[in-house]
C-alpha cells in the first residue's frame, strides 16, 4: 500500500521523548483538573451539610463530628490501598477506583436520608471519604512527568482546578432541594443527585482520556533514559531504571502487600529529612483545617437559629441558615483552592520550606480570628477564609517537597503513606472537634487547633535557620530546581 502521509518511510515512528514528555504532562494536568472540578461538586455536599444530616438522624449534637471523622478515616484507610493500586496498574486505575467508591458512598446517603437510617449516612460517608482520598492523590499524578522547577505549579493546577466544583457544591444546596423534590425524594437529598452527576462524568473523563497513563509513562521514560545511558554509571548513584524500581516490561511493578507498601513507605520517609518536614506540614495543617471546619457549620447554625437551633436540622432550618452555612463553607473552600497557583508559584519561587511557614502562620492568624470573633459571623468566616489559606500553602508546599525527597521508585508509596496520615490526622481532628466544642465550646475548639499549628510552624522554622546561614539542609527549601538529591 501506498505511503499517502507525506513523510519519508520510517521517519514518522522515530520517537521524540522530550516532545512527547511535554504534551502528555499538559494534556495530563488538563484532564486531572477536569475530573477534579467534577468530583468536587460530587463531595462537596457531603462537607457542607453531613454535620447536618448526623445531629438530625442520630438525634444528638454529640455526633456532629461523625460524618467528618468517617470521611476522613475512610480517607485515610484507603489511602495507601489507592496507592499500592496505583503502583501496579497506574493512576488511572487508582483515581477511577475511589471516585467510583464515592458514587456508590452518595447512593447510599440519599438512601439513608429517605430510611431516615444513621448507619446508611456513615457508610455512604466512608464511600464519600475514598473517593476525598483518590482526589488527593490526582495531585502527585500531576508531577509524575513535571519538571524540576515547575512541580510546585503542576501540583497547585490541580489542586486549583477543584475550585469552581468544590465552591459550587455548598451553593447547590437550595437548587438540589428543587432537584430532590422534582424526582420524589426529601429535599435535603436533592444536592447528593447532583454530586452524583459529577462523579459518573469525573469516571468517564479519566477512564477514556488518561492516556498514556502519567505514572507508567514516566516509569517508561526513566526505563529508556537508564538504558541509553548504559549500566553502570559511576555518576548515577541512585538509578531510577528498572533496576532500581522492579519496571517490568510495559513499566508496571510488582505486586506487594499491604504490609510490605507501608513498610517501605515509611522507611524511604525515615531517611529523608525534607521527608519528615513535609509530612509534618501535610499532616498536621489537615488536622487543624479538619478539626476547626467539621463543626464550623454547627457553630453557624447556632448563632444564627440559637442554641437548641440544630436539632432536626435538615428538616427544620430556615432557609437562610442553609445559605449562611454554604456561603461560608464556600469561601472556606475557595481559599483552600482558589489561590492554590500563587502557592505553587511560592512553592517554586521562595522555597518549599519558606512557604510551608507562611502556611501555617496563616492557619494560627485563622484559629485566633474564629476564636476571638466566635460570636460573629463575618468574623468566623474570615477565620475559615485564612484556614484554607493556610491548609493550601501548607499542602502545596509539603507535597512538592515530598514528592522530590525520596527516590523516584519509593514515591508512590510514601505518597500513599502522607495521604493516610492525613486522613487519620484528620479522623482524630473531626472525632474530637464535637466533644471539644461540647467541653469548651468553639473558642476552646480553635485554642486546640492553635496548639497543634504552633507546634508545627515552630518546627518549620527552626528547620528553615540552617538554610539561611548557608549550610547543608538549603536544598531542602530551595527555590525552583531546589532538590533533595532523591533523583
Amino acid at each position: 500500500m501506498a505511503n499517502t502521509s507525506g513523510a519519508q518511510p520510517g521517519v514518522r515512528h522515530v520517537p521524540r521523548r522530550p516532545l512527547q514528555r511535554q504534551t502528555v504532562q499538559r494534556r495530563t494536568v488538563v484532564l486531572l483538573g477536569s475530573a477534579q472540578l467534577l468530583s468536587g461538586i460530587g463531595t462537596a455536599a457531603t462537607v457542607s451539610i453531613g454535620s447536618l444530616l448526623a445531629v438530625d438522624l442520630s438525634g444528638s449534637s454529640a455526633w456532629a463530628g461523625s460524618v467528618a471523622t468517617v470521611m476522613t478515616l475512610a480517607a485515610a484507610l484507603s489511602a495507601l490501598p489507592l496507592a499500592s493500586l496505583a503502583h501496579r496498574r497506574g493512576r488511572r486505575a487508582g483515581l477511577v477506583t475511589g471516585l467510583a467508591a464515592a458514587l456508590a458512598g452518595v447512593a447510599l446517603i440519599v438512601c439513608a436520608v429517605v430510611s431516615g437510617n444513621f448507619v446508611l449516612l456513615l457508610l455512604g460517608t466512608a464511600g464519600v471519604g475514598i473517593g476525598t482520598a483518590s482526589s488527593l492523590q490526582a495531585r502527585f499524578a500531576a508531577v509524575d512527568l513535571a519538571d524540576d522547577e515547575h512541580r510546585g505549579r503542576a501540583l497547585s493546577a490541580v489542586v486549583w482546578a477543584i475550585t469552581i466544583g468544590a465552591v459550587a457544591g455548598p451553593n447547590l444546596i437550595q437548587p438540589g432541594a428543587v432537584v430532590g423534590q422534582a424526582v420524589g425524594l426529601p429535599p435535603i437529598a436533592g444536592p447528593f443527585v447532583i454530586s452524583a452527576a459529577g462523579l459518573v462524568l469525573a469516571c468517564a473523563l479519566l477512564l477514556t482520556g488518561l492516556r498514556p497513563d502519567p505514572l507508567l509513562f514516566a516509569r517508561q521514560l526513566a526505563e529508556d533514559a537508564a538504558g541509553a545511558a548504559g549500566p553502570g554509571r559511576p555518576d548515577d548513584p541512585a538509578p531510577a531504571g528498572p533496576a532500581a524500581a522492579g519496571v517490568r516490561v510495559g513499566g508496571q511493578q510488582p505486586p506487594a502487600s499491604r504490609g510490605g507498601a507501608l513498610r517501605r513507605g515509611l522507611l524511604a520517609a525515615r531517611h529523608s529529612p525534607s521527608a519528615i518536614l513535609a509530612l509534618a506540614a501535610v499532616v498536621g495543617a489537615h488536622a487543624v483545617m479538619v478539626g476547626v471546619m467539621s463543626v464550623t457549620p454547627l457553630h453557624l447554625q447556632e448563632l444564627v437559629a440559637g442554641p437548641g437551633g440544630a436539632a432536626h436540622a435538615s428538616h427544620t432550618a430556615a432557609g437562610d441558615v442553609l445559605v449562611i452555612i454554604g456561603f461560608t463553607i464556600s469561601l472556606h473552600i475557595a481559599g483552600m483552592f482558589a489561590f492554590s497557583p500563587v502557592m505553587g508559584w511560592l512553592t517554586d519561587k521562595t522555597g518549599r520550606g519558606q512557604t510551608i511557614v507562611l502556611g501555617f502562620a496563616l492557619l494560627v492568624a485563622a484559629v485566633t480570628v474564629a476564636g476571638f470573633g466566635q460570636r460573629s459571623t463575618v468574623a468566623v468566616t474570615v477565620g475559615l477564609v485564612l484556614l484554607g489559606l493556610g491548609w493550601s500553602a501548607a499542602t502545596i508546599a509539603g507535597s512538592t517537597l515530598l514528592a522530590e525527597s525520596v527516590r523516584q521508585e519509593d514515591r508512590v508509596m510514601v505518597q500513599g503513606v502522607s495521604d493516610m496520615l492525613m486522613g487519620a490526622a484528620g479522623a482524630v481532628g473531626g472525632a474530637f472537634s464535637g466533644l471539644i466544642l461540647s467541653w469548651a465550646g468553639y473558642p476552646g475548639l480553635n485554642v486546640a487547633g492553635g496548639l497543634v499549628a504552633v507546634v508545627v510552624l515552630a518546627a518549620a522554622v527552626i528547620a528553615l535557620l540552617p538554610s539561611r546561614a548557608g549550610d547543608g539542609p538549603a536544598t531542602l527549601f530551595g527555590g525552583a530546581g531546589g532538590r533533595s538529591g532523591a533523583d
